[in-house]
């Protein structure tokens, strides 16, 4: 039972499923019909839907009929006006057909000119939409152009501005077009080219500022402004323009540090023979200054390019450099004339970097040492100007024949003398032309120093301390020196001798109007504290000492020469009755001579007479003591005392006056007691007095009495071969040995 109210149940369902797919066949478009009958045919009911399914087409098929039955005579009347209809139609057609003939034939022109139209309305759109693409491209193309002629011109920053307008700006308007994809894609490489083609110029610019220093660093030294404006700097700014627009400025500003420095080596080594010339230290100082010129207006005109300290390094670099470079070229210099005119450039050099705001401090600082070069320079100078003036002078007094020559020997020397300017003409200065000449050299000493100084930015005191320093070198070394040199000359004359003395003498005189010139020129009084005193005084008395050493060393030459010209006969038994020639001859000498010492001081020619006396006596005792005189007789004693007689005869008559009486007799003291001793043979008073102050023969040295006396002796002896038959001469022979006994035990008594 439950099974047949399932299946009843299950055959409600069908039933209804199959209405619903009835309903849906009468609403669907046919189109869309077929999912719903395979439904039908998936199921298993198929059979009986297609019963359903007749059925109700058997309905509707009835409802058609019943209502065709129903309008069946509307559609005969229907079908009958149709007909009516379709004849006043077919007239109609006809009369279209016509018209429409009538129409084609006569609107076939009209065709033809609307067709005609109607390519033209098309190719005017075409034109049209070509012109509006065309006015898209053509600025594109313009730029392009542009850019090109830019870069063709070499106007690379406008050239790069224009690429970036063409980029951002005109590019992506038209950026579907075949050439614009190319230019895009060129883009970058035109990019490198514009970077590569200025740094190109950069490179062309930095050659040329590296050969054109020179002439930038010159027109600076002129101290003209605007010496920059000789540089066309539009190349570096473009370039730096350019690197910067192109994210590269850091790669531009190393790259262009890294090439100036490079530059500034070569320009810092000099050349190895600029020392040679002054034109060879002119062009390295231009070449430096226009260096820096350069990168002082990059400084100031780029932002950043360079900095201060940059600068400031090459610089640094560029001193110690450059004043190692002077040191090492300065020291081959040796004519003062080119280390002045170095001074003078030093000077511009410094002065004109000064202006660009580089410290110069340290170029003056090593001024004050080319100073000291300058003065060594100077000195061997005036070391050549003294030997020449030395060497050419001819050491007699200055003759003067009128007023003229006189005022200009006292223009050039301060000399005063009364008593000889009111001598009449002609006349004689004491002093010899070296005297005016030195004198005048020594002030043009002290103005080539001086010039030295000039812009050094030095005081007074400093001026005046370098002058007198450098003036003390001078008279204390170079002039002392030459001076010397003549002095110690081996041909130099007595008369020389005494004419350098004298002049000495001024010179030493004129000390202090050297002082006075130094003190008008530096304004620097010479009591100021530590101003430097003038060594002049101690040159020339030194110089005059040396002279007179000298005067007393050639004297005694002279005596020696003469004495070499002795001929005793120490043998001679002949009593002389004059002195002997070479003595009368050396008399006269010593008269002459010192009759030229009338002008020196009376001093030097008391000593000088005095010590030629002194040597004469001394060289007379060795004479007769020496040892290659073995024997001498009474008769060569007594020809010997002649010549002693000559000398003490010269020493009474006073050859220069100033001596007390006696006291140049008394050079001889020694020879005359030994000699009257002899003569006079008076053994019993110097043996019975010897040893009292008041002996006559007390300068009788008992040692020389027994040499002479031994000599003597041996005389006795061998010249009086029968001398034992003689009683007298064996008496005398007895006494000899019995005062050479005394003498000996006088000795013996003396030493112990």
């Amino acid at each position: 039972m439950e099974r047949g109210k399932m299946a009843e149940a299950e055959s409600l369902e069908t039933a209804a499923e199959h209405e619903r797919i009835l309903r849906e066949i009468e609403s669907t478009d046919t189109a869309c019909i077929g999912p719903t009958l395979r439904s039908v045919y998936d199921g298993e009911e198929h059979g009986r839907f297609m019963e359903k399914l007749e059925t109700r087409i058997r309905n509707h098929d009835r409802e058609i009929e019943k209502m065709c039955n129903f309008h069946y005579q509307g559609f005969v009347d229907s079908i009958t006006e149709l007909l009516k209809v379709r004849g006043e139609a077919q007239k109609l057609k006809n009369q279209v057909t016509d018209t429409n003939r009538k129409l084609q034939h006569e609107g076939k022109e009209l065709v033809i000119a609307m067709e005609e139209l109607k390519q033209c309305r098309l190719q005017q759109r075409n034109i049209s939409a070509t012109v509006d693409k065309l006015m898209l491209c053509l600025p594109v193309l313009e730029m392009y152009s542009k850019l090109r002629d830019q870069m063709k011109t070499k106007r690379h920053y406008p050239a790069l501005k224009t690429l970036e307008h063409l980029e951002h700006t005109y590019l992506p308007q038209v950026s579907h077009y075949r050439f614009c994809k190319v230019m895009v894609d060129n883009i970058p490489k035109l990019r490198e080219e514009i970077k590569d083609v200025s740094m190109s110029d950069l490179k062309d610019f930095l050659e040329s500022i590296r050969k054109h220093s020179d002439k930038i660093g010159e027109t600076a030294m002129k101290q003209v402004p605007g010496a920059q404006d000789l540089v066309d700097f539009s190349p570096v700014y473009r370039c730096l323009h350019i690197y910067s627009v192109l994210g590269a400025r850091e790669t531009f500003e190393n790259y262009y540090r890294k090439q100036r420095r490079k530059q500034a080596r070569l320009v810092l080594q000099p050349p190895s023979n600029m020392h040679e010339t002054l034109d060879g230290y002119r062009k390295y100082f231009n070449q430096i200054v226009g260096f820096f010129v350069v990168e002082d207006h990059i400084l100031h005109t780029t932002q950043g390019l360079v900095n201060r300290a940059y600068i400031d390094e090459l610089w640094e670099m560029a001193l110690s450099k450059t004043i190692a470079a002077l040191r090492t070229h300065s020291s081959y210099c040796s004519d003062p004339n080119l280390v002045l005119d170095l001074k003078n450039l030093i000077v511009l050099f410094a002065d004109t970097l000064q202006v660009y705001g580089f410290p110069v401090n340290q170029l003056f600082d090593m001024l004050l040492e080319i100073r000291d070069q300058y003065s060594e320079t100077l000195l061997k100078k005036w070391s050549g100007i003294f030997r020449n003036i030395l060497d050419s002078d001819n050491y007699s007094p200055i003759p003067v024949t009128s007023e003229e020559i006189y005022k200009k020997v006292v223009g050039q020397f301060p000399f005063q003398d009364t008593e000889l300017e009111k001598q009449p003409f002609p006349k004689k200065f004491p002093f010899s032309e070296f005297v005016p000449k030195v004198y005048n050299q020594i002030k043009e000493f002290i103005y080539a120093c001086l010039k030295f100084s000039e812009d050094l930015h030095l005081s007074s005191t400093e001026v005046d301390d370098m002058i007198r320093k450098s003036t003390n070198l001078l008279l204390t070394r170079t002039l002392s020196s030459s001076l010397q040199n003549v002095i110690k000359r081996k041909n130099i004359g007595l008369t020389e001798l005494v004419q350098i003395i004298i002049n000495t003498t001024h010179l030493e005189k004129s000390c202090k109007y050297l002082e006075e010139f130094i003190t008008n020129i530096t304004n620097v009084l010479p009591e100021t504290v530590h101003t430097t005193k003038l060594y002049g005084t101690t040159t020339f008395k030194d110089a005059r000492h040396a002279a007179e050493e000298e005067i007393y060393t050639n004297l005694n030459q002279k005596i020696d020469q003469f004495l070499q010209l002795a001929d005793y006969d120490w043998m001679t038994g002949d009593l002389g009755n004059k002195a002997s020639d070479y003595l009368v001859d050396l008399i006269a000498f010593l008269r002459n001579t010192f009759a030229v010492f009338t002008h020196l001081p009376g001093k030097v020619a008391q000593t000088a007479c005095m010590s030629a006396c002194k040597h004469l006596a001394t060289s007379l005792m060795q004479l007769l003591l020496e040892a290659e005189v073995r024997q001498l007789t009474l008769g060569a004693l007594q020809q010997f005392n002649l010549d002693v007689r000559e000398c003490e005869q010269f020493a009474r008559s006073g050859p220069v006056p100033g001596f007390q009486e006696d006291t140049l007799q008394l050079a001889f003291i020694d020879l005359r007691q030994l000699l009257d001793l002899f003569l006079q043979w008076d053994w019993s008073t110097y043996l019975a007095d010897y040893g009292q102050p008041t002996c006559k023969y007390l300068r009788v040295n008992p040692v020389t009495a027994l040499t002479l006396l031994e000599k003597m002796k041996d005389t006795s002896r061998k010249n009086n071969m029968f001398a034992q038959f003689r009683k007298n001469e064996r008496d005398k022979q007895k006494l000899i040995d019995t005062v050479a006994k005394q003498l000996r035990g006088l000795i013996s008594s003396h030493h112990s």
